[in-house]
């Protein structure tokens, strides 16, 4: 395998994902089949579909966590398969909200473990005065400037999904992946969490994102791109505006929804069935 050497320099339009015709087989079970797709800088995807419609996975293959069973996946120009997975993951920003984290971290700590890809600070290694400075503007950029030394069991899901975000753009990545960032979250946290999403794509207009989630209400205003997702199949493709339409979203789901867009927001709400 080739190692990850130089980061390349962030553009904006440039693919920094590429995948072709993948699947996924694990015990006889095809968990995805045939899909293809490719995220470019400054495009902001959304994966959607029902549970166990290979959201996720799909997101393990684009985050170098797993090998596709057929196909090729390019992540930042290198192929799996040909490259380290450790060390490109390094340069990807992934975020998950079930973090393990345990330990009673500040919230600037756990910010600074971005950049050493680790759950707990390392030991004998101490970030520099440019890295605190990089933290802190990204915890105020997020909403979070005046939780700096609050400690990690003190934060609600909402501030926890803020951190985690923060953390994952420690190393400057050009892809920022996020495994339903919204989970567990009420109506004020989650609307804080999208409006911090919002403005992180404005003030960094060439990082490409992808996020998976099952719910159209926690989408950005400023999705660009989504792609349906049914039984490890891809249904539909493209721009957000025409690929979240009503008549795909109720296939993709099996169920007729209505869908609805108001101030670049979107919005599913079921079809009453005609009465006879």
């Amino acid at each position: 395998m080739t190692a990850v050497h130089d980061r390349p320099a962030p553009t904006a339009g440039v693919p920094v994902i590429r995948a072709d015709r993948v699947s996924l087989v694990r015990d006889g079970n095809v968990l995805l089949d045939s899909v293809s797709l490719t995220v470019r800088g400054g495009e902001h995807w959304a994966l959607l579909g029902a549970n166990g419609a290979g959201k996720s996975t799909l997101l393990k293959l684009l985050g170098a966590v797993a090998h596709p069973t057929r196909g090729t996946v390019e992540v930042l120009g290198r192929t799996l398969g040909r490259v380290d997975l450790r060390e490109l993951r390094t340069l990807l920003g992934h975020v998950d909200p079930r973090h393990p984290l345990r330990s009673p971290l500040t919230v600037s700590q756990v910010v600074l473990t971005g950049l050493t890809n680790s759950v707990e600070p390392l030991p004998r290694w101490a970030p520099g005065a440019e890295q605190r400075e990089r933290a802190e503007r990204l915890l105020k950029m997020l909403g979070m400037g005046g939780k700096t030394q609050s400690r990690w069991p003190a934060l609600s899901q909402g501030e926890r999904g803020r951190t985690l975000i923060a953390r994952a753009l420690m190393p400057q990545p050009r892809l920022l992946l996020l495994d339903e960032p919204a989970t567990g979250l009420d109506l004020a946290a989650r609307e804080q969490l999208l409006d911090s999403l919002d403005a992180l794509r404005e003030e960094h207009p060439e990082l490409a994102t992808v996020l998976v989630t099952h719910h159209l209400e926690e989408l950005p205003a400023s999705t660009t791109h989504a792609m349906l997702l049914r039984g490890g199949r891809c249904t539909a493709s493209g721009s957000a505006d025409e690929v979240l339409t009503t008549d795909l979203v109720s296939d993709c789901f099996g169920h007729p929804v209505r869908i609805a867009r108001t101030d670049g927001r979107w919005t599913a709400r079921a079809q009453r069935a005609a009465r006879g």
